[in-house]
């Protein structure tokens, strides 16, 4: 694991605690390539750039599949109580759980971007990771670019991210390289700074997706490479002090 300059997170002390992930177990799963984590079903979110997107449960089992108005499903994430998808070249739908379209798609305004992964932000700022060119965009909810890191000036460069996941905990977002680039597991602070980065290849190649369960300290990565979908125990990278996550934050069926 490395961990850079950054890690002084928001400016307090140095982190007791340095991101760390256990293996718990895989399960198969034909192509996954955008996840989110969904505690009202405690299932996962799966777009498979295919027209339909599909809910599992945590061990795989299919519960529903829905499709968009769009081509197809390249990124999927959870906005409030609804779902939010990219087709990958610059175009997003709101969805209700069900597939209802709640409103028609709407296209950024770069005009084209290569999303390939979604997630939301406290205030609702839709936060995205792009390859080719390579970026993490913070995007106001109508499709307006507020702000732009360019991923290849990170060290390590960070040259084909596929998925990202936000902690509502810390704000931290978790972004995954694919095996083009690093085949790592990137952690940034909620203003984009580079925390630490941890590499995959002792549990997978080819990772394309990442959902976080916070309330159990859960972390799933989906990897191209065999069709995996790998579940880890998971520790941030945390300031020394930090509160754990209150009881009660997260479902409790499983």
């Amino acid at each position: 694991m490395r961990i850079t300059a950054a890690a002084a997170f928001l400016g307090l002390a140095s982190p007791a605690l340095a991101l760390d992930l256990q293996l718990l177990e895989t399960y198969t799963l034909n192509r996954p390539a955008s996840l989110d984590y969904d505690p009202t079903f405690c299932g996962l979110w799966i777009a498979n750039e295919g027209p339909e997107a599909i809910l599992v449960t945590l061990d795989g089992s299919e519960l529903r599949r829905i499709r968009s108005d769009m081509s197809r499903i390249k990124a999927i994430s959870l906005e409030d109580d609804h779902l939010i998808v990219s087709d990958g070249a610059g175009m997003f739908q709101r969805l209700s759980k069900n597939g209802d379209a709640l409103s028609p798609p709407f296209r950024i305004s770069s005009g084209w971007a290569d999303t390939e992964g979604i997630t939301i932000d406290a205030d609702g700022t839709l936060i995205t990771v792009e390859d080719d060119p390579e970026y993490l965009s913070w995007i106001s909810p109508d499709g307006q670019i507020l702000r732009r890191i360019d991923t290849m000036t990170l060290d390590p460069p960070l040259s084909e991210a596929q998925g990202i996941a936000r902690d509502p905990r810390t704000g931290h977002l978790l972004i995954v390289d694919d095996f083009e680039g690093t085949n790592s597991l990137y952690e940034f602070d909620a203003q984009g700074n580079l925390l630490a980065t941890e590499s995959l290849v002792p549990y997978g190649l080819d990772p394309e997706g990442i959902a976080i369960r916070p309330g159990s300290n859960e972390l799933f990565i989906a990897f191209d490479s065999g069709a995996l979908i790998a579940s880890f125990s998971y520790t941030p990278t945390l300031p020394e002090g930090s509160d754990p996550l209150p009881p009660g934050a997260d479902c409790m069926m499983f």
